[in-house]
């Protein structure tokens, strides 16, 4: 639905319509329109975080973690639309706190820790290369970068990433 309506004109009556259950099923589960989208944000980010590590696990390459962030936004975006709007959801929601920590643990990259503690350099480069995929699935998702750039998003995404890597895209 939220791929439909986006997140803002989400309504609970309309989602336990199309669920088939009472109007009144999603106010008990999750309180609350910010219930739900929080419960969503918190599965979006255990679902990235997984994304994340399994490409990682697969090549070693944390480039491919940032076209695997890419791939995320793009195929799951309802998640992605409510993780990174606070507005929409409790972001002091302890699970949500919990989830976000891990998966910014896995998209800082392995290299971002040094004695078990996150370096000042690591972690800005760690901010570097999420804000580039960040930025670069937000203007894929709203339509803003070339035709070409949309019908393979990765291809783009890795060869955008690789500016930050010394150029080495594939």
């Amino acid at each position: 639905m939220i791929d439909e309506v986006g997140p803002a004109a989400l309504s609970l009556r309309e989602v336990a319509r199309r669920a088939g259950v009472s109007h009144a099923a999603p106010a008990h589960h999750f309180g609350d329109k910010a219930g739900l989208l929080t419960a969503l944000a918190v599965e979006g980010y255990g679902l990235l975080a997984d994304e994340l590590r399994s490409a990682y696990e697969r090549t070693g390459d944390f480039l491919e973690v940032g076209v695997a962030y890419v791939r995320f936004a793009v195929s799951r975006r309802a998640h992605f639309d409510v993780m990174f709007r606070p507005e929409l959801h409790r972001a002091d929601d302890p699970e949500l706190v919990a989830a976000r920590a891990e998966a910014s643990t896995v998209l800082y990259g392995p290299a971002a820790r040094v004695s078990g503690r996150r370096t000042e350099r690591a972690r800005d480069a760690g901010i570097a290369a999420w804000s580039l995929v960040h930025g670069f699935a937000t203007l894929l998702l709203n339509g803003n970068l070339p035709p070409e750039t949309r019908r393979r998003p990765e291809a783009a995404a890795r060869r955008a990433a690789s500016h930050l890597f010394g150029g080495r895209g594939r």
